[in-house]
């Protein structure tokens, strides 16, 4: 079976205020990210897709607080993931309560590549603009199985 974790950062934030928040807050975050995680992954056989990790939350903190809580330190030295899909910014920004424009998405994108380039992790880059760019995704999957 496939499952998907969804990012907890957005349930979490529908009872605290996103705009107030430390580095507890993030750390808490993380740590419940990383047990949907692994709940999931007992019920999957076969792709687990997480919209979000620890990576994520490790730029968050760098860039808002320009250090990273030592939870995520920690967990991402044993992290894994199989395959890391980053999307690009095709689609224009979109404004919804949960998200702040603060950072060039640019400079995340590249912050993401980097993250990962450094863990030696293999990704792609999806690039397109909504069924093309699911069309994409589904294509490096359909490589990735065979």
């Amino acid at each position: 079976s496939t499952n998907g974790v969804p990012e907890y950062a957005r349930e979490y934030f529908n009872d605290s205020d996103i705009y107030n928040y430390t580095l507890n807050d993030l750390t808490i975050i993380a740590k419940k990210q990383l047990a949907n995680e692994n709940e999931l992954a007992k019920n999957t056989n076969l792709f687990l897709f997480c919209d979000t990790n620890l990576i994520t939350l490790k730029i968050w903190a760098e860039l808002e607080f320009h250090q990273t809580p030592d939870f995520i330190q920690e967990q991402l030295i044993t992290a894994y993931y199989d395959y890391y899909l980053i999307t690009d910014n095709s689609p224009p920004w979109e404004s919804d309560a949960q998200r702040q424009n603060k950072f060039s998405r640019d400079l995340i994108l590249q912050m993401n590549i980097a993250e990962v380039k450094k863990r030696n992790a293999p990704f792609s880059i999806i690039k397109g603009m909504h069924h093309q760019r699911l069309n994409n995704a589904l294509e490096v999957l359909e490589n990735l199985k065979a």
